[in-house]
């Protein structure tokens, strides 16, 4: 897989290069080449925009998962009305593009409610709404994927709701579902980059930003790219790593 990974990135850089020959087209790498003054200060300043996005996703990801985890026991419950009330959320907030509800939370939740909030508060709340109904049907699924044995045991040991779900149900149910977890955290890295167009001074915006000094798109782009695939790719490894360490073989505390 390491190997695949590599050639592709070899494969990718080839095609690049070679597609670039056949213009007429100047590069300008020394724009953003490490061993210019030039070069090594747009690199500083393409990267002071990385902890803005890891903040950005993981504060995201966190309070969608917590909203996607309240959104999901209704949708288990025995109530229609409480079923009907975790349906209707799921399927309105899945089916808003992200690059709206960021706009509309910016521009139009201040109007409605008469409360402004900065762009980083906003892209928080439009990027965790909008993934919190993923959310919720990841845990409704793993949920309801818990043998029923193991509901039942727990009623007959008289645990009470809160109990059987933080004891019995929830710990199988997060095992069950951390792939698809951590498939929504990488999600969310990719989607903060829309949280530039109200101005977040994330990884994308600090690459516009130098594009328009520089007009080097190209260069610039393709650094950016390697940022957000470098991101990626330690997200997965950490998440292959926490499916490693709460496998079936190993005992959840």
């Amino acid at each position: 897989m390491k190997h695949a990974r590599t050639y592709s990135l070899l494969a990718l850089w080839s095609l690049l290069l070679t597609g670039c020959q056949r213009t007429d087209y100047h590069w300008g790498w020394y724009e953003v080449s490490p061993f210019t003054d030039q070069g090594s200060t747009n690199l500083a300043f393409l990267a002071s925009g990385l902890e803005m996005t890891v903040k950005l996703s993981l504060v995201s990801i966190t309070a969608s998962i917590i909203l996607g985890l309240l959104v999901a026991l209704p949708g288990i419950s025995r109530t229609p009305g409480w079923r009907r009330l975790n349906r209707v959320y799921v399927e309105v907030f899945r089916a808003i593009p992200v690059l709206v509800m960021i706009l509309w939370v910016y521009y139009g939740l201040p109007v409605v409610l008469n409360v402004s909030l900065g762009p980083f508060a906003a892209g928080i709340v439009a990027l965790a709404v909008c993934d919190s109904a993923f959310e919720a049907e990841i845990f409704r699924a793993g949920i309801q994927s818990v043998d029923r044995g193991q509901v039942e045991a727990a009623d007959a040991l008289g645990f009470r709701y809160t109990d059987k779900m933080r004891y019995v149900i929830l710990p199988q149910a997060i095992r069950r579902v951390l792939p698809a977890l951590g498939n929504q955290f990488v999600y969310m890295l990719k989607m903060s980059s829309l949280v530039s167009v109200i101005g977040l001074e994330d990884l994308t915006r600090k690459a516009n930003e130098l594009t328009v000094t520089v007009y080097r798109p190209l260069e610039i782009y393709t650094i950016l790219v390697a940022e957000y695939l470098s991101l990626i790719l330690i997200a997965s490894w950490m998440v292959r790593r926490l499916e490693r360490k709460m496998g079936p073989g190993v005992r959840v505390h």
